[in-house]
């Protein structure tokens, strides 16, 4: 038992201060390593390693499903079932923390509403025929950071967002901006979301008929009718925003770009998308 205990650690400490501290000697440990341990034992230990390895790289926010999808497609064989068993034996433990809450915007105004023409179909046959988005708060010590996001319903890749210090309608313009850039649509594309008064705003409809992009709204307090944007949301709040402690909007800019861009779209396993990337699938759109 004290060999299979230096085994599991040989990563934490030194095989010497450990044989040391257990007083067994290290020619016994090698020895036993060698040739005591059963195929399957060396093969639980390496994997182990190599679950290590992946759940440092993905932010130590995957658990045992998407772990084993990772190092699949990485060429290393294995089993949840067995990966679960591992991770568990090892304390690998994905890092959670309070379970986040949607909340409904406020739709008090009297700005124009538009039709809801998503009816909660988050299906696309392509990129940009059907877009989401929404707006979120993250709280700095120097206050609230607001950040509106676009995603792209085909790849649930965050094709545009932007961040401010103010909750307002030049903030889901620029990240409609982001989105679309300079294309014109012929009015194929659709743009979905809640009834919040940023979306309903003259300037934001305004943005949108340049862009030749329906608009579409959720029905009254229904946050289910917008649900692939309160999914990213939860993600990001879980697995970014309540591990950090943000000083100020400047401070939390950079790891939330990090998070969207360089995690989310590009590493993150969507388990929607078969546990493909979002870039992956867009890519592999493009290139059908």
């Amino acid at each position: 038992m004290k060999y299979l205990h230096i085994s599991k650690h040989c990563q934490e400490y030194s095989v010497e201060f450990m044989c040391r501290m257990l007083g067994v000697s290290r020619s016994g440990y090698y020895c036993w390593q060698n040739n005591g341990e059963s195929p399957r034992s060396r093969s639980n230990r390496a994997l182990v390693i190599d679950i290590k390895a992946a759940f440092t790289k993905n932010r130590e926010v995957y658990g045992s499903p998407r772990i084993t999808q990772y190092l699949n497609q990485t060429g290393i064989s294995c089993g949840e079932n067995r990966v679960a068993k591992l991770m568990s034996q090892n304390d690998i433990i994905a890092k959670q923390s309070k379970k986040f809450k949607p909340k409904t915007t406020d739709s008090k105004h009297n700005l124009p509403i538009a039709e809801n023409l998503l009816n909660q179909d988050f299906t696309a046959t392509k990129p940009f025929k059907k877009l989401v988005g929404d707006i979120t708060y993250i709280p700095t010590m120097s206050g609230w950071l607001y950040l509106a996001v676009v995603i792209d319903l085909f790849s649930r890749k965050v094709v545009g967002w932007a961040l401010s210090n103010r909750i307002n309608a030049e903030l889901v313009c620029a990240a409609l901006t982001k989105a679309v850039g300079d294309r014109k649509f012929d009015n194929s594309l659709i743009f979905h979301s809640d009834r919040g008064s940023q979306y309903a705003s003259h300037k934001f409809h305004d943005l949108l008929v340049n862009h030749g992009i329906r608009q579409s709204m959720s029905a009254k307090g229904n946050c289910y009718d917008n649900a692939v944007c309160e999914s990213f949301f939860h993600s990001f709040k879980v697995e970014e925003v309540y591990l950090n402690n943000y000083t100020t909007g400047l401070g939390a800019a950079p790891r939330i770009r990090s998070y969207i861009e360089e995690f989310y779209n590009s590493k993150r396993l969507h388990s929607t998308l078969n546990y493909k990337t979002p870039a992956m699938v867009h890519v592999l759109s493009l290139a059908a």
